[in-house]
C-alpha cells in the first residue's frame, strides 16, 4: 500500500528500499484511492501509524470521493480511524470540507482509547522568515 500511495503522489512516508525499474502501481480502475484508504486505515494495521499519514495525505489533497469514501469506510470499518483523524485534521484546518464531512458522516463514532496520531503528523509548519518558531501550520497535502 505505501508504493501505491507514493506513486499516487501521497509522498510524506517513503519505502525504505528502492522500487523495481519496472514497477507499475495498480490504476485506479483496480485500486481506488477510496478503497486505498480504507486499507491502510484497517483496525488491524495500527501498528504502523506512520502509514495512517499517508491516507490523511490523499483526503487532505482531495484525492477522494468523501461520499464514495465514507460508504467504503463503514463497508471494511475503517469508520473509527477516519474519525479520529479527521478529529486531528480538523485542529489543523477546521474548515477543510473533506475532513468535515468525514467528522460529520461519523459523529457517532466514540472517540479511541488512545491517539492514533498528534495532530502535527498529518501537517506541516509555515515558516515565517525562515524562523524556527512556525507561524501556522497547514495539513500535509
Amino acid at each position: 500500500m505505501l508504493v501505491v500511495a507514493n506513486a499516487r503522489g501521497a509522498r510524506v512516508v517513503t519505502p525504505p528500499f528502492a522500487l523495481p525499474a519496472d514497477f507499475s502501481a495498480p490504476p485506479p480502475d483496480l485500486l481506488s484511492n477510496e478503497e486505498l484508504v480504507c486499507g491502510i486505515c484497517q483496525p488491524n494495521a495500527l501498528d504502523r501509524p506512520q502509514m495512517l499519514r499517508l491516507a490523511a495525505q490523499l483526503v487532505s489533497r482531495g484525492a477522494v470521493d468523501v461520499p464514495r469514501l465514507g460508504r467504503e469506510a463503514e463497508r471494511e470499518r475503517a469508520g473509527p480511524i477516519l474519525a479520529e483523524l479527521s478529529r486531528q485534521a480538523l485542529k489543523v484546518d477546521p474548515d477543510h470540507p473533506a475532513w468535515r464531512a468525514l467528522r460529520v458522516r461519523f459523529a457517532g463514532e466514540p472517540p479511541l482509547r488512545e491517539p492514533l496520531l498528534h495532530w502535527t503528523r498529518l501537517a506541516e509548519p509555515v515558516m515565517k522568515d525562515g524562523r524556527c518558531n512556525a507561524e501556522s501550520w497547514r495539513l500535509v497535502a
